[in-house]
């Protein structure tokens, strides 16, 4: 059972998961009372889907930490079954842009996977990130399990009440439905594309303010890169 999330790290000024601006921190010591949560059912891995705004730089920041076996692109909670990435930037199916987090429990919490969660993206935005605007872009955690749905509200309520945002959180917690795997030259994104004009000038400024934020969190492949 995970008993605490020490130091939830909420940050914001303006921080979008797509879009070019500053960060600045502000990180409380804020402590999860679970003794009411279930017993985490996560056995060598588990998986969280979560929405963040535009999926490659949420998949290039969760690909950055300690116990995190895979990332993958996709789209979930719509109207249409395996519905294409045109279609959904037409915001007619219903479908949030997420990744899909496989990790191990025994090397990284869902705790501290909620903590990156909650500071990488503004979640006081209704239906957009930044320049991104659609309901293809809005903020939400998809849960599979009793346990993922209340650590999810749970956090979501310390984040609220945590005065990091002036406006109140509008992240959707709801289960995973018709999910979608997004087409290949969505996956791994960043990192295959580093020099793509967006990936330097958007993604690449987020995935570093996020690196220093949670230095102890990395990969070590990662920490001076």
């Amino acid at each position: 059972m995970i008993k605490h999330l020490t130091f939830l790290s909420l940050l914001f000024y303006s921080l979008s998961a797509c879009s070019q601006s500053d960060i600045s921190m502000k990180k409380d010591s804020l402590k999860l009372d679970t003794e009411q949560l279930p017993i985490n059912p996560a056995g060598e891995l588990d998986t969280i889907t979560l929405g963040a705004g535009c999926f490659w730089c949420v998949e290039a920041v969760f690909q950055r930490l300690q116990g995190v076996v895979s990332v993958e692109s996709g789209y979930s909670n719509g109207h249409k079954v395996n519905p294409t990435y045109k279609e959904v930037c037409t915001g007619t199916t219903g479908h949030a842009e997420v990744a899909q987090i496989v990790y191990k429990p025994a090397q990284i919490s869902l705790a501290s996977i909620l903590e990156v969660f909650w500071a990488s993206h503004d979640p006081t935005q209704l239906n957009r990130q930044g320049n991104d605007v659609g309901t293809q872009y809005r903020s939400g955690i998809y849960y599979r399990n009793d346990y993922q749905k209340a650590l999810a509200e749970q956090t979501k309520q310390l984040a609220d009440a945590s005065g990091i945002w002036s406006k109140p959180i509008v992240t959707e917690i709801v289960e995973l439905e018709n999910y979608t795997k997004a087409e290949n030259y969505h996956q791994n994104y960043f990192n295959d594309n580093t020099r793509q004009p967006y990936c330097s000038v958007v993604i690449a400024p987020k995935v570093e303010k996020v690196k220093k934020l949670f230095k102890d969190k990395l990969k070590e492949e990662y920490i001076n890169d």
